[in-house]
């Protein structure tokens, strides 16, 4: 039975306030590659982890309910990721298998359930995808733009935070419907991906804009019909007020909010009653049944060109503190995502 070395990102302590790459560390513990007797379980080689914005609030000892576990400081950090099977005690999966879902932040996992991975039937599309495009973030943006906002043709749409994992792609989703859309990004070279490389109509960032009201009224002289909403406070009393009547808001994340010791207020929600609005909170994981036909419909438009994703990739393992921490300061451009090996 063989026993190898295994690189492990471990949170040291609960966080409060901006997390920094010191409230974890990279450490080595030894694995025997075997499942224990009568797992019916997998273990698991992981080679791309995924960092996402969700991950900052499990770094927090949560005292109110969520529909995720916060961390165990001491223990290895657990996230989306794409994985190989070594050793599976599940029927449905077998030695040399790819799988996606939630796994350790480690070169390898022993995971007790297979509940939460995805058997992964199509590689001739780069694997790294599963963390993002094909991945949650992808059904993230799918079930949040199809499934709650219902777009039609000619519609105006916004999306914050648009360069990021899940942005750029209902951005697109969007443009393939034939909406209009705007999207807000913090630096000029995401502003640029968004208009030049994703295809929207517009874009601006919003670090430039004294007055988000303003900004969006110059953009939307005609108002927003969907709202995709990654980043909270400012940005949606802003968006509140240019809403379009029979507007939809698809409340995504609200990364603005996340460090904040005192979340901030919301002032303009009035306007949900003035427009006749609808403004809805989803979790990806209640719509995971839609998966083969989101597939159906995003893999043709990746091989055709239709739809592009662009990664921020960190190389190993012992990088991924640092590339977990940069989402909450913008340093990532696309989906940033930690290989830890390639094989």
């Amino acid at each position: 039975m063989a026993e190898v070395s295994n690189k492990q990102v471990v949170l040291r302590d609960y966080v409060s306030g901006f997390p920094k790459e010191s409230d974890m560390y990279v450490t080595s513990s030894t694995l025997k590659l075997k499942l224990p007797e009568g797992s019916k379980g997998v273990l698991v080689k992981n080679l791309y982890l995924s960092c996402d914005p969700y991950m900052r609030n499990r770094m927090s000892k949560l005292d109110y309910e969520s529909y995720v576990d916060s961390f165990k400081p001491g223990s290895p950090i657990t996230g989306y990721g794409v994985a190989k099977v070594l050793e599976s005690g599940d029927p449905n999966l077998k030695e040399g298998d790819l799988v996606w879902g939630m796994t350790g932040w480690e070169e390898y996992s022993i995971l007790n359930s297979t509940q939460a991975l995805f058997k992964i039937h199509h590689t001739d599309v780069p694997l790294p995808y599963y963390t993002g495009i094909l991945g949650m973030p992808g059904m993230t943006a799918y079930a949040g733009l199809y499934e709650l906002c219902s777009p039609n043709k000619g519609e105006y749409v916004y999306v914050s935070a648009a360069s990021g994992a899940v942005g750029q792609l209902v951005g697109q989703f969007a443009k393939l419907l034939g909406c209009y859309v705007v999207g807000s990004a913090g630096s000029k070279e995401k502003v640029d991906l968004l208009k030049n490389k994703f295809g929207f109509d517009e874009a601006f960032n919003y670090k430039e804009e004294p007055d988000l009201n303003a900004a969006l009224k110059r953009y939307f002289p005609q108002g927003i019909d969907i709202y995709f909403e990654n980043v909270g406070g400012k940005m949606l009393d802003a968006v509140l007020l240019n809403l379009r009547v029979h507007a939809r808001i698809a409340v995504c994340g609200m990364i603005s909010q996340y460090n904040l010791e005192q979340p901030e207020g919301v002032h303009n929600l009035m306007q949900l009653i003035t427009k006749r609005a609808l403004m809805k909170g989803f979790v990806v994981g209640e719509y995971y049944h839609l998966y083969p036909k989101f597939l159906e419909l995003v893999l043709p438009s990746i091989k055709q060109g239709k739809i592009v994703y662009v990664e921020d990739v960190a190389q190993g393992l012992e990088s991924g503190p640092a590339a977990l921490v940069g989402l909450f300061k913008g340093r990532n451009v696309g989906k940033q995502v930690v290989v830890v090996s390639r094989d």
